[in-house]
């Protein structure tokens, strides 16, 4: 990239901040000279709110209903009648770093249990150089364990500090899928055939998700063409995670819920499917960035001119939450983790840059991605502080007399009130799948740690904002200042192993 090219990509990555701090001043400095002008952007953005969780809250009952159907249905027996079902691989990458050997062998016992032929699942382990030894030694281990269970079970070592990557998950996928190319290759499987699941280690599927996956793959017009996106529930070791980090998680699995519903907006998202096929074409998943799992949609959407698009799984894969040792520690671990989520905002500079030297991409496909990477990550970062925080502002530090005795003044704040008191809908639909969701209370928990599974969503308000707007806020930051964020393993314990993942409610 020439200095020029540097130059520009810089001013890219600078307006999604830009757009945020300009709305932050603009409120604090209108609520001084503008509080009327203020007033009336709060109460139509309070509006629109509405609109957009009512919308939320009629997607989130349609994936319901798809969840339960598709929970009910036996997806194996489905998909055996099709005779090309046979010629069907799974590869499934586990990438890892100083992961508990707990951890990675219950991932792979239930991927053991999953109702598929084990002898048409390759498996692969995908290690750091950085954590060599203990790794190759829990490696060894699981081979030896599971010997036979899968046609392979594949180790990989990601060289450490290799040029042109950071360390992280994608550039340790990145390596893997280059080892896995050549092991598909000696096999002689046309990559057409083999369909890529990159999970992260903590894994457990739902048993039908492998037959349900090639159900999908096998009756989706152009099947290279897609990616298979599943619910991600973080059920594994819920009943052991703190309050606030329950709701950010469940906060997660109804947005994506919504996500699938509204497939012009959904990009893929941690756990994900797609052919081996488009992975070679793109050149594997990209190494030198920490949101790799949304980045290779995009990658594929951008590879293909637009002739791409992500097919919903209405089926869950669980994983761990973020679980420290204190509070304090869950508390930080939680943040980090949503702040390396809000990071991609990355995209937004990348895919202008790439977009906009595109010319066989059709414009409007260039626009939606464009905007929802804008759009996306500024409404994230703005709507709950502007929503809890600044829109109280005119009303504290409005001048006395003048405004304060206008009628719209003094209504707007039962107005407001209002308008957020319908919108608490979307909390009580999402309170009440939350309990359905809930895998069964294991013995070792409290009887009692009910009512905090209910009464936890009391703390949404502070969660929205301490765990959604300021985490997006310190990203979006960096990325205008030029404070690049680099991967974190997100800290995660467990007092047992995970409950199976609810195959329907």
């Amino acid at each position: 990239m020439t200095i020029k090219e540097h130059h520009i990509m810089r001013v890219l990555e600078m307006i999604p901040g830009i757009a945020v701090w300009a709305t932050f001043a603009l409120a604090l400095v209108g609520s001084v000279f503008f509080p009327l002008w203020v007033l009336g952007y709060i109460l139509i953005y309070d509006l629109l709110w509405l609109f957009r969780v009512l919308r939320f809250v009629t997607n989130l009952c349609l994936a319901w209903s798809r969840f339960r159907l598709a929970g009910r249905t036996d997806w194996l027996a489905k998909v055996s009648v099709r005779p090309e079902f046979r010629d069907i691989t799974h590869v499934v990458f586990l990438p890892t770093y100083k992961e508990e050997i707990g951890v990675i062998r219950g991932t792979l016992r239930s991927l053991a249990a999953m109702a598929y032929p084990k002898d048409r699942m390759i498996v692969v382990l995908a290690g750091e150089e950085r954590d060599g030894d203990r790794f190759l030694t829990v490696a060894e281990k699981m081979q030896r364990e599971f010997a036979g269970t899968f046609r392979s079970l594949l180790v990989t070592l990601h060289p450490a500090d290799l040029p042109d990557e950071i360390p992280g998950k994608g550039s340790n996928l990145n390596w893997a899928g280059h080892e896995v190319r050549a092991h598909i290759d000696q096999l002689g499987i046309p990559y057409e055939k083999v369909i890529v699941s990159a999970f992260d280690v903590d894994t457990v599927a739902h048993p039908q998700y492998f037959a349900y996956l090639a159900e999908t793959y096998l009756t989706t017009p152009h099947p290279t063409r897609a990616s298979y996106q599943p619910i991600a529930l973080y059920n594994n070791n819920i009943w052991e995670a703190k309050a606030p980090v329950r709701v950010a998680a469940f906060g997660t699995t109804f947005w994506l819920m919504n996500e699938l519903v509204r497939q012009d907006r959904l990009l893929t998202f941690s756990s994900h499917s797609m052919s081996f096929r488009a992975l070679v074409d793109v050149g594997y998943w990209q190494k030198d960035i920490v949101s790799e799992d949304s980045r290779i949609s995009l990658q594929c959407i951008t590879h293909y001119k637009g002739d791409y698009r992500i097919v919903p799984l209405y089926l869950p894969v669980s994983m761990d939450m973020v679980n420290g040792e204190t509070y304090a520690q869950s508390l930080g671990a939680l943040y980090r983790q949503i702040r390396r989520w809000a990071w991609g905002v990355e995209h937004f500079p990348w895919l202008v840059w790439n977009m906009g030297r595109d010319r066989a991409t059709p414009l409007r496909v260039k626009a939606k991605y464009i905007f929802n990477a804008l759009e996306g990550s500024y409404s994230w970062a703005t709507a709950p502080i502007l929503m809890f925080a600044l829109g109280r502002l005119p009303f504290w530090i409005a001048a006395e007399g003048g405004v304060r005795g206008l009628a719209f003044f003094q209504n707007a704040p039962f107005t407001i009130e209002q308008i957020m008191l319908v919108t608490n809908i979307g909390v009580l639909v999402s309170a009440a799948m939350s309990l359905a969701l809930l895998p069964p209370r294991p013995a070792h928990v409290p009887g009692h740690r009910w009512l905090t599974m209910v009464f936890q969503w009391l703390l949404l308000p502070i969660t929205f904002v301490a765990f959604g707007s300021i985490p997006a806020v310190d990203a979006i930051t960096r990325l205008m200042t030029g404070k690049k964020l680099g991967f974190n393993v997100t800290a995660k314990r467990r007092a047992a192993m995970p409950a199976a993942v609810p195959e329907a409610v």
